[in-house]
């Protein structure tokens, strides 16, 4: 079964994609936009996003015997250790709507669990491997989209004081109300975040580079042009 994908490309032309996508995990540093793409890619590909902290919750708010052990380790201040998880991800693998792939959010993380995925994706032969794309944008960039952030408090409406300023200074341009600026979205607290994705991810990407299945496209373009090099990458690396 083949799967039509259209977007738009750089050239302003449409692409189809027959390709069947299989399983793609999106790697990206904080800000860079993969969950917008992960949006994108489902609505082009029907495929479902499969985010692992969603699957936590929900196996915590489900009271699954995953999700209470979850909640008791987490009440502990402990991390949820990879087998857990991987637990929790090869049940949700089993749904029927993933038949034709899926996008990974969040997972793997580590090189453990992209290892553990491989296997268990190996020993099933209707299963097609993981290959990964990375959405590249340059750290000035990134770090310009998280610290000038500012949400209005009234209506959500988001706003950069770089590249999206509201039309008065501080104030959302419906409600009139005061911005505010989320705690976490500081200088300090992305470049721990940066430190904390390359440590975790660097492995993750030499692994699939190396076999072949990694590839990287260009974030710093309109959501659609990113979206049309994603398909495009997943084309070459399934060839």
């Amino acid at each position: 079964m083949s799967l039509s994908a259209t977007t738009s490309v750089e050239s302003g032309r449409d692409t189809e994609s027959e390709t069947v996508p299989g399983p793609i995990l999106l790697l990206g540093a904080p800000g860079v936009g993969k969950g917008t793409q992960a949006k994108e890619l489902v609505k082009l590909w029907g495929i479902p996003q499969i985010s692992t902290g969603d699957l936590l919750r929900a196996n915590v708010t489900q009271g699954t015997s995953l999700g209470r052990t979850a909640k008791e380790i987490m009440g502990r201040g402990e991390l949820v250790p990879d087998s857990l998880v991987n637990e929790m991800v090869a049940i949700r693998l089993l749904q029927p709507d993933t038949a034709n792939g899926y996008i990974l959010d969040g997972f793997p993380r580590t090189l453990g669990q992209a290892t553990w995925l491989d296997g268990r994706l190996a020993a099933q032969t209707e299963s097609r491997p993981v290959v990964a794309v990375s959405i590249q944008v340059n750290y000035n960039q990134l770090l310009r989209r998280i610290t000038g952030r500012r949400i209005c408090p009234v209506c959500q409406s988001i706003y950069n004081v770089y590249v999206n300023p509201p039309a008065t200074d501080g104030f959302c341009n419906v409600e009139n109300a005061e911005l505010t600026q989320r705690a976490d979205d500081t200088e300090e607290v992305f470049k721990e975040r940066m430190r904390a994705y390359s440590a975790l991810t660097a492995p993750v990407v030499e692994h699939y580079r190396a076999q072949g299945r990694f590839a990287e496209v260009d974030g710093d373009r309109p959501i659609a042009e990113i979206a049309a090099g994603i398909v495009a990458a997943v084309e070459r690396l399934r060839k």
